[in-house]
């Protein structure tokens, strides 16, 4: 489990159409401890996603740097990134990002399959974690026999997989309903106290920012501490 990961003075920026650089981050530095849930607000298009793909080296930052366990996560090759990506961070889309042509134990164990493991050793764990969302009956449906609630769950799980030290969570209950969004900030919660997992949440729901350890807001691409 992670003890810290700490990103000191991100910068990142795009060339935009017309051929400038909108910078996107400009100065970024955070440190998120075992267990904790950080959540980040914004308005739309300051960089909160952009920021999350810094954090799971999905991209790399213009400037600064990111250590896990004192480690600069950047200082590996392209083939070990991604191995420590894919054992160490797990991701939560805003729209499920399920594979649609597999049932919910096949979605969920994508991770370990990734990582090399036979889908028979992968799938007591891909059902004990579908079972511990409440998917026990819906194993076997495929995303399109599922509510919007259940796939989000099922991504849920699947970001659990390969028990990862970090989760990373964009807009993760922004495609749901009020009452189901409330159901799946609790889970994030408790799943949280329970595996002393660090996650990482760019929201607008303030529901939801509410119940986290604390929140940042990202403006004019840098974060500030909100007032509790």
């Amino acid at each position: 489990m992670v003890s810290s990961l700490i990103a000191e003075d991100l910068h990142k920026g795009f060339v935009t159409g017309s051929g400038g650089r909108l910078e996107v981050l400009t100065g970024v530095s955070l440190t998120v401890n075992a267990g904790e849930v950080v959540a980040i607000i914004g308005d739309s298009g300051t960089g909160k996603t952009t920021l999350l793909h810094l954090l799971g080296a999905l991209g790399r930052p213009d400037q600064g740097r990111i250590l896990f366990n004192g480690q600069d996560i950047f200082n590996q090759n392209d083939e070990s990134l991604s191995r420590w990506r894919n054992e160490s961070i797990g991701f939560i889309f805003q729209f499920h990002n399920l594979l649609p042509e597999f049932n919910a134990i096949e979605n969920v164990a994508m991770p370990a399959l990734i990582r090399g493991v036979s889908l028979r050793k992968a799938r007591p764990r891909a059902r004990m974690l579908l079972t511990d969302l409440g998917l026990d009956t819906r194993l076997t449906h495929r995303p399109s026999e599922l509510s919007g609630g259940e796939q989000q769950r099922v991504a849920v799980a699947r970001a659990l997989m390969n028990q990862p030290a970090l989760i990373l969570a964009d807009e993760p209950s922004g495609s749901l309903d009020s009452t189901t969004a409330g159901a799946l900030h609790k889970e994030l919660l408790n799943l949280s106290h329970i595996h002393n997992q660090a996650f990482v949440i760019a929201t607008h729901n303030p529901a939801l920012s509410q119940l986290c350890h604390r929140v940042l807001r990202l403006h004019d691409g840098s974060l500030y501490e909100e007032e509790p």
